[in-house]
Protein backbone atom coordinates (compact mmCIF):
# COMPACT_ATOMS: atom_id res chain seq x y z
CA UNK A 1 0.00 0.00 0.00
CA UNK A 2 1.22 3.50 -0.83
CA UNK A 3 2.77 5.16 2.21
CA UNK A 4 2.45 8.88 2.97
CA UNK A 5 5.40 10.10 5.03
CA UNK A 6 4.51 12.55 7.81
CA UNK A 7 6.74 14.90 9.76
CA UNK A 8 5.27 15.90 13.11
CA UNK A 9 6.55 19.17 14.59
CA UNK A 10 5.58 19.24 18.26
CA UNK A 11 4.85 16.48 20.74
CA UNK A 12 2.89 18.45 23.30
CA UNK A 13 -0.70 17.76 24.26
CA UNK A 14 -2.13 17.84 20.73
CA UNK A 15 0.95 16.39 19.01
CA UNK A 16 0.94 13.45 21.40
CA UNK A 17 -2.75 12.91 20.70
CA UNK A 18 -2.21 12.95 16.95
CA UNK A 19 0.58 10.39 17.17
CA UNK A 20 -1.40 8.19 19.58
CA UNK A 21 -4.52 8.09 17.41
CA UNK A 22 -2.58 7.61 14.16
CA UNK A 23 -1.10 4.47 15.71
CA UNK A 24 -4.34 3.36 17.35
CA UNK A 25 -6.52 3.83 14.24
CA UNK A 26 -3.89 2.90 11.68
CA UNK A 27 -5.92 0.07 10.16
CA UNK A 28 -9.13 2.10 10.06
CA UNK A 29 -7.36 4.91 8.21
CA UNK A 30 -5.77 2.47 5.76
CA UNK A 31 -9.14 0.91 4.99
CA UNK A 32 -10.83 4.27 4.44
CA UNK A 33 -8.03 5.97 2.53
CA UNK A 34 -6.37 3.15 0.66
CA UNK A 35 -3.15 4.81 1.86
CA UNK A 36 -0.94 4.37 4.90
CA UNK A 37 -0.12 7.41 7.03
CA UNK A 38 3.35 6.86 8.50
CA UNK A 39 5.11 9.24 10.90
CA UNK A 40 8.71 9.39 9.72
CA UNK A 41 10.08 12.02 12.10
CA UNK A 42 8.98 13.99 15.18
CA UNK A 43 10.60 17.32 16.09
CA UNK A 44 10.59 18.19 19.81
CA UNK A 45 12.26 20.91 21.87
CA UNK A 46 13.68 18.58 24.54
CA UNK A 47 14.69 15.04 23.60
CA UNK A 48 15.04 14.00 27.26
CA UNK A 49 11.62 15.22 28.41
CA UNK A 50 9.31 12.43 29.62
CA UNK A 51 6.06 12.21 27.65
CA UNK A 52 2.64 10.73 28.25
CA UNK A 53 2.76 9.17 24.78
CA UNK A 54 6.02 7.47 23.91
CA UNK A 55 7.36 7.34 20.36
CA UNK A 56 10.38 5.32 19.19
CA UNK A 57 13.55 7.29 19.99
CA UNK A 58 14.80 6.98 16.44
CA UNK A 59 11.85 9.12 15.27
CA UNK A 60 12.75 12.06 17.52
CA UNK A 61 14.85 15.05 16.56
CA UNK A 62 15.44 18.44 18.16
CA UNK A 63 15.59 20.19 14.77
CA UNK A 64 12.38 20.94 12.89
CA UNK A 65 14.58 21.59 9.88
CA UNK A 66 15.08 17.80 9.68
CA UNK A 67 11.42 17.46 8.68
CA UNK A 68 11.85 19.78 5.71
CA UNK A 69 15.08 18.17 4.61
CA UNK A 70 13.81 14.56 4.80
CA UNK A 71 12.86 13.41 1.27
CA UNK A 72 10.57 10.69 2.68
CA UNK A 73 8.32 13.27 4.32
CA UNK A 74 5.50 14.59 2.12
CA UNK A 75 3.27 16.22 4.76
CA UNK A 76 4.40 18.36 7.68
CA UNK A 77 2.15 18.86 10.72
CA UNK A 78 2.97 22.04 12.65
CA UNK A 79 1.88 21.86 16.30
CA UNK A 80 4.73 23.65 18.07
CA UNK A 81 2.86 26.86 18.92
CA UNK A 82 4.11 30.42 18.83
CA UNK A 83 4.51 32.44 15.66
CA UNK A 84 8.09 33.02 14.51
CA UNK A 85 9.44 29.44 14.37
CA UNK A 86 6.20 27.97 12.95
CA UNK A 87 6.19 30.64 10.23
CA UNK A 88 9.71 29.69 9.16
CA UNK A 89 8.79 26.01 9.29
CA UNK A 90 5.65 26.40 7.20
CA UNK A 91 7.20 28.69 4.59
CA UNK A 92 10.20 26.35 4.39
CA UNK A 93 7.92 23.34 3.91
CA UNK A 94 5.94 25.11 1.18
CA UNK A 95 9.16 26.07 -0.60
CA UNK A 96 10.12 22.37 -0.62
CA UNK A 97 6.72 21.37 -2.02
CA UNK A 98 5.56 19.64 1.17
CA UNK A 99 1.88 19.89 2.15
CA UNK A 100 1.27 21.60 5.50
CA UNK A 101 -1.25 20.84 8.25
CA UNK A 102 -1.44 23.32 11.14
CA UNK A 103 -3.69 24.19 14.05
CA UNK A 104 -1.91 27.46 14.80
CA UNK A 105 -4.68 30.08 14.96
CA UNK A 106 -2.45 32.97 16.07
CA UNK A 107 -0.01 32.31 13.22
CA UNK A 108 -2.77 32.19 10.60
CA UNK A 109 -4.49 35.29 11.99
CA UNK A 110 -1.27 37.29 11.83
CA UNK A 111 0.42 35.79 8.75
CA UNK A 112 -2.34 34.01 6.84
CA UNK A 113 -2.09 36.30 3.81
CA UNK A 114 1.65 35.66 3.49
CA UNK A 115 1.29 31.90 4.00
CA UNK A 116 -1.48 31.42 1.43
CA UNK A 117 0.19 33.62 -1.15
CA UNK A 118 3.26 31.37 -0.85
CA UNK A 119 1.09 28.24 -0.96
CA UNK A 120 -0.75 29.40 -4.10
CA UNK A 121 2.48 30.36 -5.86
CA UNK A 122 4.05 26.97 -5.05
CA UNK A 123 0.75 25.09 -5.64
CA UNK A 124 1.03 23.46 -2.21
CA UNK A 125 -2.13 23.03 -0.07
CA UNK A 126 -2.28 24.18 3.55
CA UNK A 127 -4.90 22.57 5.81
CA UNK A 128 -5.98 24.12 9.12
CA UNK A 129 -9.23 22.63 10.42
CA UNK A 130 -7.84 22.49 13.98
CA UNK A 131 -7.27 26.28 14.04
CA UNK A 132 -10.89 27.10 14.92
CA UNK A 133 -13.34 25.30 17.23
CA UNK A 134 -11.23 22.17 17.78
CA UNK A 135 -13.09 19.05 16.69
CA UNK A 136 -15.99 21.00 15.17
CA UNK A 137 -15.61 20.87 11.35
CA UNK A 138 -16.37 24.55 10.76
CA UNK A 139 -13.44 25.38 8.44
CA UNK A 140 -14.28 22.63 5.97
CA UNK A 141 -17.96 23.56 6.09
CA UNK A 142 -17.43 27.24 5.27
CA UNK A 143 -14.82 26.52 2.62
CA UNK A 144 -16.56 23.58 0.94
CA UNK A 145 -20.08 22.74 2.15
CA UNK A 146 -21.28 26.36 1.88
CA UNK A 147 -19.32 27.26 -1.25
CA UNK A 148 -22.54 28.20 -3.07
CA UNK A 149 -23.69 30.56 -0.31
CA UNK A 150 -23.14 34.20 0.46
CA UNK A 151 -22.40 33.97 4.19
CA UNK A 152 -24.74 36.46 5.82
CA UNK A 153 -23.51 35.95 9.38
CA UNK A 154 -21.45 33.79 11.69
CA UNK A 155 -21.98 33.84 15.46
CA UNK A 156 -19.59 31.74 17.50
CA UNK A 157 -18.86 30.75 21.07
CA UNK A 158 -15.33 29.69 20.23
CA UNK A 159 -13.34 29.88 23.46
CA UNK A 160 -14.07 27.11 25.93
CA UNK A 161 -12.22 28.70 28.85
CA UNK A 162 -14.26 31.90 28.78
CA UNK A 163 -17.46 29.93 28.27
CA UNK A 164 -16.67 27.75 31.29
CA UNK A 165 -16.00 30.82 33.43
CA UNK A 166 -19.22 32.56 32.37
CA UNK A 167 -21.18 29.32 32.88
CA UNK A 168 -19.91 28.97 36.45
CA UNK A 169 -20.65 32.65 37.14
CA UNK A 170 -24.20 32.05 35.87
CA UNK A 171 -24.92 28.69 37.49
CA UNK A 172 -22.84 28.99 40.64
CA UNK A 173 -23.18 32.69 41.39
CA UNK A 174 -19.39 33.04 41.38
CA UNK A 175 -17.36 36.17 40.78
CA UNK A 176 -14.93 36.29 37.86
CA UNK A 177 -11.80 35.49 39.91
CA UNK A 178 -13.51 32.58 41.69
CA UNK A 179 -14.71 31.09 38.40
CA UNK A 180 -11.27 31.56 36.82
CA UNK A 181 -9.60 29.77 39.75
CA UNK A 182 -12.08 26.91 39.37
CA UNK A 183 -11.32 26.70 35.63
CA UNK A 184 -7.58 26.54 36.33
CA UNK A 185 -8.04 23.90 39.04
CA UNK A 186 -10.09 21.78 36.62
CA UNK A 187 -7.54 22.10 33.81
CA UNK A 188 -9.87 24.22 31.67
CA UNK A 189 -7.66 27.33 31.86
CA UNK A 190 -3.92 27.79 31.49
CA UNK A 191 -1.74 29.12 34.29
CA UNK A 192 -1.62 32.30 32.17
CA UNK A 193 -5.18 32.60 30.83
CA UNK A 194 -4.67 36.04 29.25
CA UNK A 195 -5.45 35.17 25.62
CA UNK A 196 -8.56 33.27 26.66
CA UNK A 197 -10.12 35.86 28.96
CA UNK A 198 -9.07 38.98 27.02
CA UNK A 199 -10.82 37.71 23.89
CA UNK A 200 -7.83 37.32 21.57
CA UNK A 201 -7.91 33.53 21.33
CA UNK A 202 -11.46 33.80 20.02
CA UNK A 203 -10.46 36.79 17.87
CA UNK A 204 -7.75 34.80 16.08
CA UNK A 205 -10.35 32.16 15.22
CA UNK A 206 -12.85 34.82 14.14
CA UNK A 207 -10.28 36.32 11.76
CA UNK A 208 -9.81 32.92 10.10
CA UNK A 209 -13.56 32.32 9.75
CA UNK A 210 -14.21 35.85 8.44
CA UNK A 211 -11.37 35.59 5.92
CA UNK A 212 -12.73 32.33 4.53
CA UNK A 213 -16.29 33.65 4.43
CA UNK A 214 -15.53 36.94 2.71
CA UNK A 215 -12.51 36.30 0.52
CA UNK A 216 -9.93 38.71 1.94
CA UNK A 217 -7.52 38.23 4.80
CA UNK A 218 -8.77 40.30 7.72
CA UNK A 219 -6.08 42.27 9.55
CA UNK A 220 -5.81 42.03 13.34
CA UNK A 221 -5.96 45.84 13.64
CA UNK A 222 -9.32 46.05 11.85
CA UNK A 223 -11.41 44.13 14.37
CA UNK A 224 -12.83 44.98 17.78
CA UNK A 225 -11.89 42.73 20.71
CA UNK A 226 -13.00 42.91 24.34
CA UNK A 227 -12.61 40.24 27.00
CA UNK A 228 -14.67 39.05 29.95
CA UNK A 229 -12.46 40.31 32.79
CA UNK A 230 -14.85 43.11 33.76
CA UNK A 231 -18.02 41.00 33.83
CA UNK A 232 -19.41 40.90 37.37
CA UNK A 233 -21.86 38.68 39.21
CA UNK A 234 -24.24 41.67 39.19
CA UNK A 235 -24.13 41.82 35.38
CA UNK A 236 -24.90 38.10 35.19
CA UNK A 237 -27.83 38.53 37.60
CA UNK A 238 -29.32 41.55 35.85
CA UNK A 239 -28.96 39.90 32.44
CA UNK A 240 -30.81 36.86 33.77
CA UNK A 241 -33.64 39.02 35.11
CA UNK A 242 -33.91 40.69 31.70
CA UNK A 243 -34.10 37.34 29.88
CA UNK A 244 -30.51 37.01 28.67
CA UNK A 245 -27.32 35.02 29.13
CA UNK A 246 -23.87 36.63 28.82
CA UNK A 247 -21.44 34.88 26.46
CA UNK A 248 -18.14 35.80 24.85
CA UNK A 249 -19.39 35.93 21.28
CA UNK A 250 -17.58 36.23 17.97
CA UNK A 251 -19.79 38.13 15.54
CA UNK A 252 -19.06 38.15 11.81
CA UNK A 253 -21.54 39.82 9.46
CA UNK A 254 -21.89 41.26 5.98
CA UNK A 255 -24.23 44.21 5.44
CA UNK A 256 -26.31 44.88 2.33
CA UNK A 257 -23.48 46.97 0.81
CA UNK A 258 -20.81 44.32 1.39
CA UNK A 259 -19.23 45.92 4.45
CA UNK A 260 -17.94 43.41 6.99
CA UNK A 261 -18.19 43.35 10.78
CA UNK A 262 -15.69 41.27 12.74
CA UNK A 263 -15.86 41.66 16.51
CA UNK A 264 -15.42 39.62 19.69
CA UNK A 265 -16.85 40.79 23.01
CA UNK A 266 -19.14 39.82 25.91
CA UNK A 267 -22.69 39.79 24.59
CA UNK A 268 -26.18 39.48 25.99
CA UNK A 269 -27.92 36.64 24.13
CA UNK A 270 -31.66 36.01 24.51
CA UNK A 271 -32.30 32.88 26.59
CA UNK A 272 -34.51 31.51 23.82
CA UNK A 273 -31.61 31.44 21.34
CA UNK A 274 -29.77 28.14 21.04
CA UNK A 275 -26.37 29.72 21.71
CA UNK A 276 -27.54 30.81 25.16
CA UNK A 277 -27.68 27.15 26.21
CA UNK A 278 -24.09 26.33 25.16
CA UNK A 279 -22.36 25.80 28.50
CA UNK A 280 -19.08 24.68 30.01
CA UNK A 281 -16.13 24.17 27.70
CA UNK A 282 -18.28 23.48 24.63
CA UNK A 283 -18.11 25.57 21.47
CA UNK A 284 -20.88 26.37 19.02
CA UNK A 285 -20.94 28.22 15.72
CA UNK A 286 -24.15 29.39 14.01
CA UNK A 287 -23.77 30.09 10.29
CA UNK A 288 -26.43 31.73 8.13
CA UNK A 289 -26.11 31.41 4.35
CA UNK A 290 -28.37 32.93 1.73
CA UNK A 291 -29.08 29.48 0.26
CA UNK A 292 -28.78 27.03 3.17
CA UNK A 293 -30.37 29.28 5.80
CA UNK A 294 -29.45 28.75 9.45
CA UNK A 295 -27.06 25.98 10.51
CA UNK A 296 -25.44 25.11 13.84
CA UNK A 297 -22.18 23.36 14.71
CA UNK A 298 -21.59 22.19 18.28
CA UNK A 299 -18.88 20.27 20.09
CA UNK A 300 -15.70 20.43 22.12
CA UNK A 301 -13.52 23.25 20.90
CA UNK A 302 -10.27 22.27 22.58
CA UNK A 303 -8.48 19.41 24.27
CA UNK A 304 -6.23 16.64 23.03
CA UNK A 305 -8.76 14.34 21.41
CA UNK A 306 -11.09 16.83 19.65
CA UNK A 307 -8.16 18.79 18.24
CA UNK A 308 -6.34 15.60 17.25
CA UNK A 309 -9.45 14.50 15.37
CA UNK A 310 -9.35 17.71 13.32
CA UNK A 311 -5.63 17.34 12.58
CA UNK A 312 -6.04 13.71 11.46
CA UNK A 313 -8.94 14.75 9.22
CA UNK A 314 -6.59 17.24 7.55
CA UNK A 315 -3.88 14.60 7.28
CA UNK A 316 -6.28 12.30 5.44
CA UNK A 317 -7.24 15.10 3.07
CA UNK A 318 -3.59 15.99 2.55
CA UNK A 319 -2.81 12.38 1.66
CA UNK A 320 -5.58 12.35 -0.93
CA UNK A 321 -4.34 15.69 -2.32
CA UNK A 322 -0.96 14.06 -3.01
CA UNK A 323 -2.63 11.33 -5.04
CA UNK A 324 -5.07 13.72 -6.76
CA UNK A 325 -3.73 17.32 -6.91
CA UNK A 326 -6.29 20.10 -6.52
CA UNK A 327 -6.78 23.68 -7.62
CA UNK A 328 -7.51 25.11 -4.14
CA UNK A 329 -4.66 25.58 -1.69
CA UNK A 330 -6.59 26.40 1.50
CA UNK A 331 -7.75 29.96 0.88
CA UNK A 332 -9.18 31.52 -2.28
CA UNK A 333 -9.21 35.34 -2.33
CA UNK A 334 -11.89 37.30 -4.18
CA UNK A 335 -13.21 40.86 -4.30
CA UNK A 336 -16.95 40.39 -3.77
CA UNK A 337 -16.99 42.12 -0.38
CA UNK A 338 -15.72 45.40 1.00
CA UNK A 339 -13.48 46.28 3.92
CA UNK A 340 -14.01 45.74 7.63
CA UNK A 341 -16.22 48.35 9.27
CA UNK A 342 -14.68 50.20 12.23
CA UNK A 343 -16.43 49.62 15.55
CA UNK A 344 -17.65 53.23 15.73
CA UNK A 345 -19.85 52.65 12.67
CA UNK A 346 -21.34 49.38 13.93
CA UNK A 347 -24.85 49.51 15.43
CA UNK A 348 -26.27 47.25 18.10
CA UNK A 349 -28.43 47.29 21.18
CA UNK A 350 -26.83 47.69 24.61
CA UNK A 351 -27.05 46.83 28.29
CA UNK A 352 -25.89 49.76 30.43
CA UNK A 353 -25.21 49.58 34.19
CA UNK A 354 -24.50 52.81 36.06
CA UNK A 355 -23.75 53.28 39.76
CA UNK A 356 -25.53 56.46 40.88
CA UNK A 357 -26.58 58.40 43.97
CA UNK A 358 -29.92 57.36 45.41
CA UNK A 359 -31.78 60.61 44.90
CA UNK A 360 -34.49 62.08 42.65
CA UNK A 361 -33.67 63.32 39.16
CA UNK A 362 -30.79 60.95 38.42
CA UNK A 363 -32.65 58.95 35.78
CA UNK A 364 -33.79 62.18 34.12
CA UNK A 365 -30.16 63.38 33.84
CA UNK A 366 -29.01 60.09 32.29
CA UNK A 367 -32.00 59.91 29.94
CA UNK A 368 -31.42 63.50 28.89
CA UNK A 369 -27.85 62.78 27.79
CA UNK A 370 -28.95 59.69 25.88
CA UNK A 371 -31.71 61.70 24.19
CA UNK A 372 -29.26 64.43 23.16
CA UNK A 373 -27.28 61.73 21.36
CA UNK A 374 -30.38 60.31 19.63
CA UNK A 375 -30.28 57.16 21.76
CA UNK A 376 -33.52 55.52 22.93
CA UNK A 377 -34.16 53.55 26.13
CA UNK A 378 -36.21 50.34 25.87
CA UNK A 379 -36.36 49.43 29.59
CA UNK A 380 -35.03 50.43 33.02
CA UNK A 381 -34.28 48.42 36.19
CA UNK A 382 -33.46 50.04 39.54
CA UNK A 383 -33.61 47.46 42.35
CA UNK A 384 -35.31 48.49 45.59
CA UNK A 385 -32.71 46.68 47.72
CA UNK A 386 -28.96 46.62 47.10
CA UNK A 387 -25.81 45.92 49.11
CA UNK A 388 -23.67 48.88 48.02
CA UNK A 389 -24.14 52.51 48.99
CA UNK A 390 -24.50 53.43 45.33
CA UNK A 391 -27.63 52.40 43.47
CA UNK A 392 -27.22 50.30 40.30
CA UNK A 393 -29.25 51.78 37.45
CA UNK A 394 -29.65 49.34 34.56
CA UNK A 395 -30.90 50.44 31.15
CA UNK A 396 -31.54 48.50 27.96
CA UNK A 397 -30.74 50.67 24.95
CA UNK A 398 -32.26 50.65 21.47
CA UNK A 399 -30.06 50.39 18.35
CA UNK A 400 -27.27 52.97 18.29
CA UNK A 401 -23.79 53.17 16.86
CA UNK A 402 -20.77 52.59 19.04
CA UNK A 403 -19.71 56.20 18.39
CA UNK A 404 -23.03 57.50 19.73
CA UNK A 405 -22.72 55.34 22.85
CA UNK A 406 -19.12 56.35 23.59
CA UNK A 407 -20.00 60.03 23.32
CA UNK A 408 -22.98 59.58 25.62
CA UNK A 409 -21.04 57.48 28.14
CA UNK A 410 -18.33 60.14 28.43
CA UNK A 411 -20.99 62.72 29.39
CA UNK A 412 -22.80 60.31 31.74
CA UNK A 413 -19.55 59.41 33.53
CA UNK A 414 -18.91 63.12 34.14
CA UNK A 415 -22.21 63.60 36.01
CA UNK A 416 -21.70 64.30 39.76
CA UNK A 417 -24.35 61.69 40.59
CA UNK A 418 -22.44 58.89 38.78
CA UNK A 419 -19.98 57.18 41.12
CA UNK A 420 -18.19 54.67 38.89
CA UNK A 421 -17.35 54.23 35.23
CA UNK A 422 -20.54 53.03 33.48
CA UNK A 423 -20.49 49.43 32.26
CA UNK A 424 -21.72 48.75 28.71
CA UNK A 425 -22.31 45.29 27.21
CA UNK A 426 -23.60 44.77 23.69
CA UNK A 427 -26.79 42.86 22.95
CA UNK A 428 -27.22 40.55 19.93
CA UNK A 429 -30.72 40.01 18.57
CA UNK A 430 -29.69 37.74 15.61
CA UNK A 431 -32.01 39.65 13.28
Amino acid sequence: MRQIGIGLAGMGNVGAGVYKHLVKNRVLLMERLGLELVVKKIAVRDLAKPRTVEAPKELLTSRWEDLIENPDIEVIVELIGGVEAPLRLILGAIAKGKIVVTGNKALLAEHGKEIFEAATKAKVPVFFEAAAAGGVPIIKSIREAFIGNHIESIHGIINGTSNFILTRMTEGGLGFQEALAEAQAGGYAEADPTLDVNGWDAAHKAIILASLAYGFWVSTDKIFVEGIEKITAADICFANDLGYRIKLLAIIKADEKGGIEVRVHPTLIPKAHVLASVNGVFNAVAVRGDVVGDTLFYGRGAGQDPTSSAVISDLAEAAMAIEAPRRGYGFTPHGLYGACKPIDRISSQYYLRISVDDKPGVLAQVAGILGENQIGISSVIQPETHEESDVPLVLMIHDATNAQMETALASIAALPCVKKQPRMIRVETFS
